[in-house]
């Protein structure tokens, strides 16, 4: 079964059960990949869809902070529950010390020096290809090449 068709099928088990919170998630999950579909002018791929995905978990984040800052909980608890609720359909996150090795060999490789930090994530995120947050990729890098935050 694909994302898409399990995202469907859960839908219509989420519309059966009155689960308000899920159906209005699933909801928007189908809608940004039914406008990414419109984009692309194609049929999804597995990859397409884990990044729209990926793309909705990463906006919601972004939100949770404005929401924190504001002092409004009850918006806080709700993008939690729903990022929850997408996640569910992401394949698991690559284990940090993987992520750490993979690291480590393309600086190695490279010969990277705290002013290529620029290409080196570049060259990991190509190779990670979404199953890891670009924070916590450069944290790593960062760590490795003794960069000073930015």
């Amino acid at each position: 079964m694909t994302l898409i068709e399990r995202i469907e099928s859960d839908l219509k088990e989420a519309m059966k059960a009155k689960e308000e919170l899920t159906l209005s998630t699933l909801r928007l999950m189908r809608s940004a990949l039914t406008n990414k579909r419109i984009e692309l002018m194609h049929d999804l791929t597995e990859e397409d869809v884990v990044s729209v995905l990926r793309s909705m978990v990463k906006q919601y984040r972004d939100a949770l902070v404005d929401f924190t800052a504001g002092g409004r909980q009850d918006l806080v608890d709700h993008q939690q529950a729903e990022i929850a609720i997408i996640e569910r359909y992401l394949p698991a996150a690559m284990p940090e010390a993987e992520l750490e090795a993979i690291c480590r060999r393309v600086v190695e490789e490279s010969g990277a020096t705290a002013k290529d930090m620029g290409k080196v994530m570049g060259l990991i995120m190509k190779e990670v290809q979404g199953r890891v947050d670009g924070n916590a990729v450069k944290a790593v890098v960062q760590k490795l090449l003794q960069a000073p935050p930015t």
